[in-house]
């Protein structure tokens, strides 16, 4: 067998991120205070990718690996792994000491049943589990996958940074259904969650963990040392932006994770106030539908929302005009990554509402009424939601806005019922760029039915196509494969791709250590005195 510490993922950005490695203060205890970019209502980042649960998920959780600033897997909990059997064994060798929580060390069982319920709802988990025969625990610190086939982006699958990832929890809550939600919030992460001090819609807290040893390297995206850099982190929910504003000039907070476009150019002002993005591979904006339900069981109804669509228009009502704020990014794949493609997308460059109004008369429309989703607590998905109900309106569908509070609109949407028993039509997602580089880890061009995320797209000739990806022998061929794949993705219209924005963070001049990552993370940073 040969040893690897690392597999390089098939679908790497060209460039990593210089690294941030400031001195930190040392002393009394700190509070890092962060503005949420939205209200934490789920305790489960396998349940849901909500981005606020993934936030906390990176707290309180750890991964086995973890891709770094280029994309390549290494290292987390694990100590390395060993490749076997001609790429049919993986062999994972846990570090020492580590431990959840309550004190119990993490053993090979948690890891194993952690992975059997990430795979039975993520995407690109769902891929390795039909390439896995078994895994099996050969003590408490090593466990083995056992291929069907090679599956050289093993590695990247449980480590990826993208939703919904692979983070372990002890057996016993592993074990819980996936379909059903957990509450015990028992991890091995940084920082221990304090569920006494939740209060959802408020605030959520956290303390340092003190039994966690975190990696001994640099910081590299997700990959690296997790070093918990204060002894607690408080999320304060502000709904309204002046209010957030307001709260970090004074200091009263320390850390606002989605700072508001048209807020920006006061806060560069201020300074005592640093505003750059963490993310620069974009957040990219989606306009998914219901395909269980009427009108939007019809492709070709989907295809004349997306005649009517000009991405411009959203992006602006999400960033207005500030120069690099925004782009149009018309295909299914990340626009700053290798998968970025043209095929198939004249649907989307139509930005006709003359057109798409004659489309959904010809695709035989009958005023079906249409139910709306909208969160009011995110600024960019109240700005695109508010964009797409005048564009249905003005094509002439029957349209029932129903705008609520972030939790309220995610509940909402796990209903497939018909509308009028409280069911849906449309609603709004974002991702981040990252979360749509390739086929492996772009959730939304799913289509495999009631398994694939909300809106339950089903498209066989995608999965096959999706499944082919996978199988090319390089690059090349997955480029190849990712034209067809787009094509057919634009018949079926899995979701409309609505353009990107850049979101930038706001944070005080004490506050050290931020450094570039496509997610919100909040080890390493640290507060001077």
């Amino acid at each position: 067998m040969q040893r690897r510490h690392f597999l390089a993922a098939a679908t790497s950005l060209a460039a990593a991120h210089p690294l941030a490695r400031p001195a930190y203060a040392q002393g009394a205890a700190k509070v890092l205070r962060v503005i949420p970019a939205a209200n934490l209502t789920s305790l489960d980042p396998i349940w849901t990718t909500a981005p606020a649960t993934k936030n906390h998920g990176y707290l309180v959780y750890d991964q086995i690996a973890a891709v770094d600033a280029e994309f390549v897997p290494r290292p987390q909990m694990a100590e390395g792994w060993e490749i076997g059997d001609d790429g049919r064994s993986w062999t994972f060798m846990l570090r020492e000491g580590l431990r959840f929580h309550d004190g119990e060390p993490v053993r090979s069982a948690d890891c194993i049943a952690s992975i059997r319920r990430w795979w039975a709802r993520d995407v690109f988990g769902q891929v390795l589990a039909s390439q896995t025969d078994d895994i099996e625990a050969l003590d408490d610190r090593r466990f083995r996958f056992r291929l069907k086939r090679p599956f050289p982006m093993l590695a990247a699958a449980l480590g990826k940074s993208n939703s919904s990832q692979c983070f372990i929890m002890p057996e016993r809550i592993a074990r819980t259904d996936p379909g059903q939600q957990i509450t015990d919030p028992t991890g091995s992460g940084p920082f221990r969650f304090l569920r006494e001090q939740w209060v959802a819609g408020v605030k959520a807290v956290y303390a340092k963990h003190e039994a966690y040893v975190p990696r001994s390297e640099p910081v590299s995206s997700i990959a690296g040392g997790r070093v918990a850099r204060v002894d607690r982190i408080e999320w304060t929910v502000i709904p309204d932006a002046a209010t957030a504003a307001a709260a970090l000039r004074t200091g009263e907070q320390d850390y606002w994770d989605q700072a508001m476009h048209d807020l920006l150019p006061s806060l560069r002002r201020d300074r005592n106030i640093v505003v750059e993005p963490r993310d620069r591979s974009g957040t990219y904006a989606m306009l998914r539908f219901n395909h269980l339900q009427a009108p939007f069981n019809n492709p070709a109804i989907r295809q004349a929302v997306a005649m009517a669509v000009d991405q411009s228009q959203y992006m602006q009502a999400v960033a207005g005009n500030e120069p690099g704020a925004w782009g149009t990014c018309e295909g299914f794949f990340a626009c700053s990554g290798p998968m970025a493609s043209e095929a198939g997308n004249a649907v989307l460059k139509t930005r006709s509402i003359e057109r798409a109004q004659a489309a959904l008369r010809a695709a035989g429309y009958n005023g079906e009424k249409v139910v709306q989703i909208a969160a009011t607590d995110s600024a960019p998905l109240t700005a695109v939601s508010e964009v797409t109900a005048d564009l249905l309106r003005r094509m002439g569908f029957n349209l029932d806005y129903v705008a609520s509070d972030w939790g309220s609109m995610l509940q909402r949407r796990n209903s497939r019922e018909p509308v009028e028993r409280g069911g849906w039509s449309v609603f709004h997602t974002v991702w981040n760029g990252a979360d749509i580089l390739s086929p492996a880890v772009n959730t939304l061009v799913r289509a495999n039915g009631g398994a694939a995320w909300f809106g339950w797209p089903s498209d066989p000739e995608l999965e096959t196509l999706r499944n082919a990806w996978f199988e090319a022998p390089d690059l090349a061929g997955q480029q190849a494969v990712v034209q067809r794949l787009q094509e057919q993705a634009f018949r079926s219209m899995p979701y409309v791709p609505l353009g990107y924005y850049v979101q930038s963070a706001a944070w005080r001049r004490n506050v050290t250590g931020v450094f570039p990552v496509p997610t919100t993370v909040y080890w390493n940073i640290g507060k001077s005195d």
